[in-house]
């Protein structure tokens, strides 16, 4: 080779030189353009706080943030950065096509390159073989966003939400068995919903169904749908459902469905709008038998359009809670179980009380942080005890009791189980941070069902009135949904008596309300206090414990 080199003539040396110098040059504008500070999520929101950004540009993946004296990048998906188009100037880049120029023609140079150096032949096959790794790397990388994944984890890794795994058994079964299910002509649900607030593992318990199944599992958030671009959403839709098909068969984990399935509208957008479309398009479009389960999570079912909630998309909905004392005792104990520590586990449960799964993780690895800091050999109680107000900034500060708030908030609640047991209305548990009443679609609503209700809402403030002699706060709400429920008795029902009969006020409906519970709590007074000394104990209480308890007195 350097034989080779030497003889070679001036002018052939020349070319090479210039050429090597152009290399070196695109190189040096390639780290220039690259110069960057990369930020994140939380930076790019204090530079936004602070009104430092005067310009923000889009190029490729990334999102560039110009202030006065430097310009940040973060990765586009990170944020949501269609915020910003409605504060700064805005400049959209194609930089697959800046990409793609400065490749061609590095190509073109390396080729013309060899060529002088060796042999015509050898530098066009090796330019052809660089071409076709350049069109095999642009379609790995146009296809990035919808490429499987395999999940390790584990229902042994989901600590509690028993009663949510058995739910997700028979979908787990169908997955590994599809065969069994089409011999017998059973339709299992083409979509499962997860339903809770933030933190209650909704995509823990999928990556975990897909990890107990072994098949591939396909990862999107709903807001990488939504895309400035007109279509592009839509677009994507599409290309997940035929990935997945292919690789069937397999999960579609859809976060936060609610950025693409808000009720459609006047205020919906029309990229929003089709995106959605798209998505009802597609399961509508393969069979139960196709191996493929999607699976969703929304903390806010309410704003969910009906077409997505309809049979035959997401039909099953299994709701997620805040944990119980059992649960996060499970999920300590977990936590727990590769770290030296002395403290009663018991104990550290009944002091997180109102702490989702993802605040007990943050916990744990705060106190371990904490005690690592003061030289400790193991975490001890002193060390949860002084990170606990550091893990709940941010959150609910109602969620986390003292030992006076628990029983009045236990006696609240215990005298809305026991009005809700004692009427029939359905619930599946009730405690001191949760309540679950099962909505049910009744296509008839009697006046007295209502009046019932009311009843129940009601009971809780009168229950601790009795109690403590006074009102509390954590009232509002279920007053407020009494007041609501009375005007629409008036207005909805009383409308068809008018002409014939005396109708109630709301105000009048509340107030005989108001008695006739006043005298069943009263009546039943021994068993309110059972129910709220369960409810202190274990946390919650199930209508069925509730049904034992009366049955005893009766």
């Amino acid at each position: 080779m350097i034989r080779t080199f030497l003889n070679m003539d001036a002018k052939r040396l020349k070319t090479i030189a210039l050429l090597f110098g152009i290399l070196i040059i695109i190189i040096i504008i390639g780290i220039f353009k690259n110069n960057n500070t990369t930020i994140t999520r939380g930076e790019a929101k204090s530079l936004d706080k602070n009104g430092s950004i005067t310009k923000v540009i889009i190029d490729g993946n990334y999102l560039y943030l110009n202030t006065k004296n430097r310009s940040y990048r973060i990765y586009k998906d990170a944020i949501d950065y269609k915020d910003f188009f409605d504060k700064y100037p805005v400049e959209i880049k194609d930089d697959e096509s800046f990409s793609l120029s400065w490749s061609i023609l590095l190509f073109f140079m390396i080729g013309f390159a060899l060529f002088y150096t060796f042999s015509k032949k050898k530098a066009v096959d090796i330019f052809k073989t660089g071409k076709n790794a350049f069109k095999s790397g642009e379609v790995e990388e146009k296809n990035e966003y919808i490429s499987p994944m395999k999940t390790d984890i584990r229902f042994k890794d989901v600590a509690g939400i028993s009663d949510v795994k058995e739910e997700l058994e028979e979908i787990i079964d169908f997955l590994k068995n599809p065969k069994k299910y089409k011999s017998f002509d059973i339709r299992l649900p083409k979509g499962v919903l997860l339903v809770g607030p933030p933190g209650v593992g909704k995509t823990l318990i999928a990556k975990a169904v897909a990890g107990e199944a072994d098949v591939p599992f396909f990862y999107q958030s709903g807001a990488t749908f939504v895309n400035i671009y007109v279509g592009m959403g839509a677009k994507r839709v599409s290309s997940l459902f035929q990935m997945a098909k292919k690789n069937a068969p397999s999960i579609i984990f859809i976060d936060e469905i609610d950025a693409i399935g808000k009720s459609r509208g006047a205020k919906q957008s029309d990229e929003r709008e089709a995106t959605l479309n798209q998505l009802l398009t597609e399961m509508d479009g393969f069979e139960d038998s196709s191996g493929v389960i999607v699976i969703a999570a929304t903390n806010k079912i309410d704003v969910l359009d009906d077409a997505l909630l309809r049979a035959g998309r997401f039909d099953r909905r299994i709701f997620l809670s805040l944990p119980s004392i059992d649960e996060r005792l499970k999920t300590l104990e977990l936590y727990l179980s590769k770290k030296s520590h002395t403290v009663d586990v018991r104990e550290l449960a009944k002091m997180s009380i109102g702490f989702n799964f993802a605040s007990l993780s943050t916990w744990v690895n705060e106190a371990a942080l904490y005690a690592v800091k003061h030289n400790k050999r193991y975490i001890d109680a002193s060390d949860f005890e002084a990170v606990k107000d550091k893990v709940i900034t941010g959150k609910s500060r109602f969620l986390t009791y003292d030992d006076e708030e628990r029983s009045i908030q236990a006696t609240y609640q215990a005298a809305k189980a026991l009005l809700a047991a004692w009427y029939d209305i359905s619930f599946s548990k009730i405690g001191i941070a949760m309540q679950n009443f099962e909505v049910l679609d009744h296509n008839l609503t009697s006046k007295n069902s209502m009046i019932d209700k009311i009843k129940v809402y009601l009971s809780g403030s009168i229950a601790t009135n009795l109690k403590y002699k006074n009102i509390y706060s954590n009232s509002l709400k279920d007053i407020g949904l009494s007041k609501d429920l009375a005007d629409k008795i008036v207005n909805d029902f009383d409308l068809i008596l008018r002409n014939d009969t005396k109708t109630e006020s709301s105000e009048q409906i509340l107030q005989t309300a108001k008695k006739e519970t006043t005298v069943v709590l009263e009546k039943l007074d021994s068993v309110l206090n059972t129910i709220t000394e369960h409810i202190l104990e274990n946390e919650f209480i199930t209508q069925e414990e509730v049904r034992e308890m009366l049955r005893e007195i009766f």
